[in-house]
């Protein structure tokens, strides 16, 4: 008997979390908006009090001493009454107009003063506050005290709020980040608190990188299959014109087809490398690269290309080389360098090519060109660059993705006489 499946996790969404972080943060600020009010009101509420009291004092004052004309009044600790009839007021007092005052300052103690005229003289009430300002004073520090451990609270709730929100994502953003291009298999892993959305992006991703592996996979097989397919019958091919050329009695005209053909099958087989280079990633082709001497293979390359100049008035310079050598793939580097050496034999009618090393494995080709300005040439060779191949051997776009591809950098520039063009061997 079959377990039945476990029920898919309901997971909360992240909207539904921000709400409620949002909801933390409204009741927080509330508290302290409550807080600051309470502030507020507490002095507006004891300013009433006051103006209560002493108008309550005042007023039975006033209405005792029309009743009984001998009565009189008596102070209390806290509470003094002038009447400028009969008690001036203090000097700090006796300039106040009639109404509340508060925190008025006499003799060193703070009071609230009620001034009023009644009958053609002037009434003072005067409270002694100093003992309530002191409780006041403690008790507002008590609530400034309260008022910045909640904000801090708040502040310190807020940023752990955030940072909680936001985790998720940082940790997502970093898995993601680790994932590594060579590596199969690879998934983004959640936890089971994961929010829905999240757990939606992670799928999204995981099934990328799934098609992604296929994709390389099948890649890598076409790759090797192509690798063996391609290249044995062009060895074939290359191998039959060889003996076949090698025959005495060979009609002159049989021989130029089967030199065309010999020629024309180590062109495939190297453009078939070129672009097996390309379909690889470079640090694979590290693996396969071999210690090249340019200063050996460089004399080579000029020597093969000798015969494509009888029909011309050119000539090959080869100027003194210095020791140089290199990592890199053997064919690579023979397939670039003598492609850009035909291409400047192609577009030169006369004069001379120099071809030079540098020690910093950079080769320098300068030819004559076709008799035209630096700029023609220079456009000329943008030209063969942007739309691939002129004449024989592998277009200048092919080579110039190879070159980008293996972090070498080719340049082309016109020179006195034509153009220049530069190869530098080693990753920049």
């Amino acid at each position: 008997m079959t377990e039945p499946a476990a029920a898919p996790r309901r997971r909360s969404s992240l909207s539904r979390r921000i709400l409620l972080g949002l909801l933390g943060y409204a009741l927080l600020v509330l508290a302290a908006v409550v807080i600051v009010q309470g502030v507020v009101v507490n002095e507006h509420a004891e300013r009433m009090v006051w103006a209560s009291l002493m108008n309550t004092e005042l007023e039975h004052f006033v209405e005792r001493s029309r009743n009984e004309p001998g009565y009189r009044w008596t102070d209390t600790k806290s509470l003094s009454l002038y009447d400028s009839a009969t008690r001036p007021a203090p000097p700090a007092l006796r300039a106040l107009g009639p109404g509340m005052h508060d925190d008025i300052e006499s003799d060193g103690i703070e009071h609230v003063v009620l001034v009023r005229d009644v009958d053609g003289r002037r009434l003072t009430l005067s409270l002694d506050i100093e003992d309530m300002e002191h409780l006041e004073f403690d008790l507002a520090l008590t609530i400034a005290g309260s008022a910045i451990t909640t904000l801090l609270t708040l502040c310190l709730v807020i940023a752990w709020g955030v940072r909680r929100l936001v985790r998720p994502l940082t940790l997502l953003a970093q898995r993601i980040g680790g994932l590594q291009p060579d590596r199969a298999g690879q998934r983004i892993e959640l936890p089971d608190s994961a929010s829905s959305e999240l757990v939606v992006i992670a799928d999204a991703v995981n099934d990328y990188v799934a098609r992604n592996d296929r994709f390389v996979e099948r890649e890598r097989a076409f790759i090797d299959s192509a690798s063996h397919e391609l290249r044995t019958p062009i060895a074939v091919i290359a191998g039959s014109t060889e003996l076949a050329l090698a025959q005495p009695d060979l009609p002159s005209g049989a021989r130029q087809h089967l030199a065309r053909i010999h020629r024309t099958a180590r062109d495939v087989e190297q453009l078939v490398s070129l672009l097996l280079v390309l379909a690889k990633d470079p640090q694979r082709l590290a693996a396969s690269s071999d210690r090249v001497a340019l200063d050996q293979l460089l004399p080579e390359i000029v020597e093969d290309h000798r015969h494509l100049c009888r029909d011309k008035d050119l000539r090959l310079a080869l100027a003194p080389l210095p020791p140089c050598e290199i990592v890199a793939p053997l064919p690579i580097v023979q397939a670039a360098i003598g492609n850009l050496l035909r291409n400047a034999i192609e577009n030169s009618d006369r004069g001379e090519i120099a071809v030079r090393l540098d020690p910093d494995a950079t080769v320098v080709i300068e030819d004559p060109g076709h008799g035209m300005s630096p700029e023609e040439i220079s456009a000329l060779y943008a030209r063969v660059a942007r739309d691939g191949r002129e004449g024989g051997g592998i277009g200048l776009d092919l080579i110039s993705r190879l070159c980008e591809h293996l972090g070498w950098r080719l340049r082309f520039d016109p020179a006195e006489r034509g153009a220049r063009t530069t190869l530098s061997l080693r990753p920049g």
